[in-house]
């Protein structure tokens, strides 16, 4: 019992350093872009810098038009000037909106990934069935205590297949389909037994209990993967 809590423990260890370790990525590759985005963008003062020297190489501009062009050009610096402002700040915000759905998209696929591997180990291991009670009358199943209520041909595919486990026996459909109807197997399909044995999976509901009771084997047919000493009849 130690070790696949040992085992559990050093999983959830890794993901918990693999998410560290996104997120140090994810924040260090953004913050280089916006050094370098930042870097990159234009002076805000450029333009007044230049209209700057335009007034002072340029003293013989003394006409009214002329200085109103001037005057013009420094206002359109100072427009420049704010609009540059403002798109930093956007790009700020977008830049911090990108790290926060990366971090959470990553957060996100650690925990699909662990649920995945989780189910998986669930499904190696099976479910542990201590008892399985059959009851024709009351038309019910009741699996580690918990009762399903099926059909009376779903009841009847169960009860052949408990049978059938009971004396170590493997059913394929045909057979299946002979001991319920009463006919011999070859004048039985194969397809009418696999209809009984998805008629009772969906009878019985939960799809992991389902698939994990009613054990498929290829080219063999159907048996119950539960001992055989916990299968009552009634």
């Amino acid at each position: 019992m130690p070790e696949p809590t040992i085992f559990a423990t050093d999983a959830r260890r890794s993901g918990g350093r693999v998410v560290m370790f996104g997120i140090g990525a994810i924040v260090l590759i953004l913050l280089v872009a916006a050094v370098l985005l930042f870097l990159n963008l234009p002076d805000a003062n450029a333009f007044n810098a230049r209209v700057e020297r335009i007034f002072m190489e340029n003293d013989g501009l003394n006409s009214g038009a002329e200085i109103k062009l001037l005057e013009i050009l420094a206002q359109s610096g100072t427009s420049f000037a704010d609009t540059l402002a403002s798109y930093r700040m956007v790009i700020f915000v977008l830049l911090v909106f990108a790290t926060a759905l990366l971090i959470s998209a990553l957060v996100f696929l650690v925990t699909i990934i662990a649920l995945n591997r989780r189910m998986g180990e669930i499904e190696r291991a099976g479910i542990q069935i201590n008892s399985l009670l059959i009851s024709r009358e009351e038309r019910a199943v009741y699996l580690n205590n918990m009762e399903f209520s099926l059909t009376e041909a779903a009841i009847e595919t169960l009860s052949v297949l408990a049978e059938a486990r009971m004396d170590d026996d493997v059913l394929s459909g045909a057979e299946l389909e002979a001991v319920i109807s009463g006919r011999h197997a070859s004048d039985c399909e194969e397809a009418a037994g696999a209809t009984r044995i998805k008629r009772l999976r969906d009878a019985l509901g939960n799809q992991m209990m389902s698939e994990l009771l009613v054990k498929t084997i290829a080219r063999r047919g159907y048996m119950l993967s539960i001992n055989k000493d916990v299968i009552r009849m009634v």
